[in-house]
């Protein structure tokens, strides 16, 4: 018997986890992990953008976790959560959104410029992510 397909399955990225509510997606370690260097190569496009010159960093948890809080995300993950754990929600996705095409990486970093604060931009970003997945909550 062959298993199931399923459809929010990226072909291009097979190794995707099968996510099937929004919650699942915010306390995935291994997307946590991913996320991570996909979040801080935003991270660092979005500086190289706003300085106009190349720029390596990493995105602080204190700006992802106050950008899961602003997006209405925090919500949805369990009480007692410290900012770090916050911070691998918004990171998790952050690249599940990309890797399920529904962002890419040039209309991420054009999001994010287009804000004050990075806060800003990734609570921005993690929105629109929310409402692009197929996800209700």
């Amino acid at each position: 018997m062959r298993p199931m397909s399923n459809p929010m399955r990226n072909k291009q990225f097979p190794f995707t986890p099968a996510c099937r509510t929004l919650q699942d997606v915010l306390t995935d370690h291994d997307l946590a992990a991913l996320g991570d260097a996909y979040t801080n190569l935003l991270y660092s496009l979005y500086l190289s953008t706003k300085t106009g010159k190349p720029a390596g960093a990493r995105a602080n948890s204190y700006i992802l976790s106050k950008a899961l809080r602003q997006s209405g995300l925090r919500e949805l993950m369990p009480t007692r959560v410290d900012r770090h754990k916050q911070a691998d929600a918004a990171e998790s996705l952050l690249v599940y959104a990309w890797l399920q095409g529904l962002t890419t990486i040039t209309e991420s970093v054009e999001a994010l410029t287009k804000h004050e604060s990075a806060a800003e931009g990734f609570s921005s970003l993690l929105s629109d992510a929310k409402k692009k997945s197929r996800f209700h909550r």
